[in-house]
């Protein structure tokens, strides 16, 4: 009897164990920016949502930043001033499709500190430290690699270095992956995502759009004969 009786308790645990797996497993069903090509790659992660979660990043601050004249350069140079200074308003900024890319990476959880009051970024994670060695920029992978092992890295010290060369970002994409993880992503911790996942996804006005400037070697331009 207590075998039969150990049995079905070692069942239940095992039935309990796969269930709590299987929750914590979540996949991305629905890639909007596979376009684009892989521009991020490391080890032992899903390469193709890692990427998903940079563009998506980018084109969130594009749109919010850039309402009427969309400009990356201008979109990264506002929201790492915000982000900074606690001035982002990431319930707007995030699109529904963003966060459903948070939810899968959420469920990651060696990539995370959800307790930490400093950042929810684990930084010793294996994908933060293939972000932080791929860094183009010397002075900015020195300095982040320091505050790392020394363990005072946040966002709020290795900001101010970012800000003084947000321009780096467009090009060095792992620059942009870490400032898309700590300066984002982490920060949806503590968002109400219901609120986010019910906007409706913006829908392009063309009657809005601004015209072509003219063409300055048409002598004729901008006049109307």
């Amino acid at each position: 009897m207590n075998l039969k009786f150990n049995l079905i308790t070692l069942l239940v645990v095992i039935t309990l164990f796969s269930c709590k797996n299987e929750v914590k497993e979540k996949t991305l069903n629905d890639y909007k920016f596979t376009e684009k090509g892989t521009v991020l790659n490391c080890d032992n992660f899903d390469v193709k949502l890692l990427n998903e979660a940079l563009f998506s990043f980018e084109e969130d601050i594009i749109k919010f930043y850039g309402k009427n004249n969309p400009n990356i350069a201008r979109a990264y140079n506002q929201f790492i001033s915000n982000a900074i200074y606690g001035r982002a308003k990431f319930e707007d900024i995030a699109s529904p499709h963003t966060v459903k890319i948070f939810e899968v990476l959420k469920s990651k959880e060696d990539l995370w500190h959800p307790n930490s009051a400093t950042s929810k970024l684990n930084y010793n994670s294996p994908v933060f430290s293939c972000i932080a060695n791929n860094i183009a920029d010397k002075d900015l992978k020195t300095t982040l690699n320091a505050l790392v092992s020394t363990n005072s890295m946040s966002p709020k010290l290795f900001g101010p270095a970012i800000q003084s060369n947000y321009s780096a970002a467009i090009k060095d994409k792992y620059l942009s992956a870490y400032l898309a993880f700590d300066f984002f992503y982490a920060k949806l911790f503590n968002v109400d995502l219901s609120k986010v996942a019910e906007k409706p996804e913006p829908k392009v006005d063309f009657n809005k759009i601004p015209p072509i400037a003219p063409d300055a070697t048409d002598p004729h331009a901008g006049h109307n004969h």
